[in-house]
């Protein structure tokens, strides 16, 4: 059986395991946070969630992960089967970490962990969000999902970025990232609704309060 290793606050993580419930896959969780304890890098060589162990070994990275369980489980294909169109799914998978989810992150530590983030830091976060959502917007479907009529891996990146980003924005820019792009909230709602994205929200709610207690204690 696959065993995911990580935790429910981990928007990585969750991911991976939206992507192993939608496909019916059976699987097991270790609960774990990122660590440089040389027990945790044997299974993560840099120390970050999530990991995936395999019968045949460990596999690292998220979007490596995806493709993994793709080529490897049966159950509901989250990548479409002609080669541009797949193209097209992993480019806006990377689009969204790249410019909306990186950008967002940087500014993490501000906005949930009571910490403080440079100005410099912030500036460039607000300018490559807005490129982000604008770069989203023009080649997104939205029709009703990122990419046309299907789930793809593309949604597991858009559901667990987009909230984080769109939080970062309001809290430090007083600003609604999705205003002119009220096709992604649609989406959201929609994501919503899925008994599977309920359930890693639920997963997610019962760890959150400890996790941010303990991340500002370390601060």
């Amino acid at each position: 059986m696959l065993k995911l290793h990580g935790f429910a606050v981990s928007n990585y993580f969750n991911m991976v395991k939206l992507a192993l419930l939608e496909k019916g896959v059976d699987f097991e969780v270790n609960v774990v946070h990122p660590s440089q304890d040389e027990a945790f890098l044997a299974i993560s060589p840099r120390g970050k969630v999530p990991a995936l162990e395999t019968e045949h070994g460990l596999v690292s990275e998220t979007n490596v992960i995806l493709e993994y369980i793709e080529e490897t489980q049966g159950g509901k294909p989250l990548l479409p089967k002609d080669a541009f169109e797949r193209a097209t799914v992993r480019a806006l998978t990377k689009e969204i970490e790249l410019y909306i989810e990186l950008p967002a992150r940087s500014c993490y530590a501000e906005v949930f962990f009571g910490g403080k983030v440079d100005q410099q830091v912030k500036d460039k976060a607000k300018t490559d969000l807005l490129a982000g959502v604008a770069a989203l917007k023009r080649h997104a479907k939205f029709a009703p999902y990122v990419a046309g009529s299907e789930m793809t891996i593309a949604d597991l990146m858009f559901i667990y970025s987009i909230d984080l980003a769109s939080a970062v924005a309001k809290k430090l820019f007083d600003l609604d990232l999705l205003a002119d792009l009220p096709e992604a909230r649609a989406l959201q709602a929609k994501l919503a609704e899925n008994p599977n994205v309920q359930k890693i929200e639920a997963d997610k709610n019962a760890e959150m309060a400890a996790f941010i207690a303990a991340a500002r204690a370390k601060r």
